[in-house]
């Protein structure tokens, strides 16, 4: 990460929300402040800066102060956590249960989908004249 230090010449309000919103388009962008009274904004991020210099420069006079490196802030070890304490045994476990219906998964195969089968005549039978034919009962 880099911190970039901007001089802007704002004198509008309207110019000054340009800006935050061309700053905030800006691809690696993490944070964004401006100091009003001195006109300088600190950009905190993966930012091309010249690049970001250029864009800024369409709506007001920009340069660059400023451009840091700044390291990321070191994690402090944290302190081991005390063992877990046993479970009472005078009280049983509590099961949590979820409600299981056929629709969890919408492709699933279900077994209600087996028995639903097409009959569009009732009681028809069909009736082959070929003798060589396998009937399964």
């Amino acid at each position: 990460l880099q911190k970039a230090v901007l001089q802007l010449s704002v004198h509008d309000e309207k110019i000054r929300k340009k800006a935050f919103v061309t700053v905030s388009r800006s691809q690696g962008v993490t944070s964004i402040t401006m100091d009003d009274k001195t006109g300088k904004m600190t950009v905190v991020g993966e930012v091309d800066t010249p690049v970001l210099v250029m864009k800024l420069r369409k709506l007001c006079n920009a340069e660059i102060v400023s451009v840091e490196v700044v390291k990321p802030p070191e994690k402090k070890p944290e302190p081991a956590k005390p063992a877990p304490a046993k479970p009472d045994t005078t009280k049983p476990a509590e099961i949590v249960a979820f409600p299981v219906t056929h629709m969890n998964y919408p492709y699933q195969y279900h077994s209600s989908y087996a028995n639903s089968h097409y009959q569009p005549y009732g009681n028809s039978r069909v009736v082959v004249e070929e003798p060589n034919t396998c009937v399964l009962m």
